[in-house]
């Protein structure tokens, strides 16, 4: 795990993700242009194999992927990642996991929409809502606050578990009918279930 300067973080702590050692699966080369293969994952901290993750780890030594570092959203002019604002959003007791997205906003240029996953379906969302909102302006800043906020049962994800960005960046922009080819989801009713609170 390397800071932004790409020095290596000991023990506990947040960072970028950066492999040093290579093993038998790690990807080889890019068919056809090696060169564009060496800029991308090899340039940005010289030494280490980049993938374009954050991570987490814990005072055991357990990693966690906190999902990639270029994902960055437009608000009101700043440039907000939306990897740290779904590890606030995580940090409540209530969420088992979240994911953030931006979609077009007339005044802002983007807002941000999070669909969330909690431990009880029944729990007062108005009541998750505001505390969700103030943990991520107290830990990120008052930019950062989700305009809207949508408690699920589940995220859209493929079968390796990605979870797939695009069809909610879609669905929070209300472009419901043009979602591409869904059924290689793992959970494709899901899909349903956001489509329905989005309206």
């Amino acid at each position: 795990m390397l800071n932004n300067e790409g020095d290596e973080i000991e023990g506990e702590g947040e960072g970028i993700l950066a492999i040093k050692y290579p093993w038998p699966s790690i990807a080889r080369t890019i068919w056809s242009d090696h060169e564009r293969y060496k800029k991308v994952y090899f340039s940005a901290y010289p030494g280490y194999y980049f993938p374009g993750d954050g991570a987490l780890r814990d005072a055991e030594g357990n990693f966690r992927i906190t999902g990639r570092v270029d994902d960055v959203v437009i608000v009101s002019g700043h440039n907000l990642g939306t990897a740290p604002i779904e590890n606030a959003i995580n940090q409540h007791a209530e969420v088992v996991e979240s994911a953030v997205v931006g979609f077009p906003h007339n005044i802002k240029g983007n807002a941000l929409c999070a669909y969330i996953i909690v431990k009880d379906i029944s729990i007062d969302k108005t009541f998750i809502e505001k505390e969700i909102r103030e943990e991520v302006a107290k830990t990120i800043g008052p930019i950062a606050k989700p305009d809207r906020i949508l408690v699920v049962s589940g995220l859209p994800k493929t079968r390796s578990g990605k979870i797939m960005r695009r069809i909610l960046r879609k669905l929070a922009a209300g472009d419901d009918n043009n979602l591409g080819d869904i059924s290689t989801l793992l959970n494709p009713e899901v899909v349903d279930e956001i489509r329905r609170q989005n309206s």
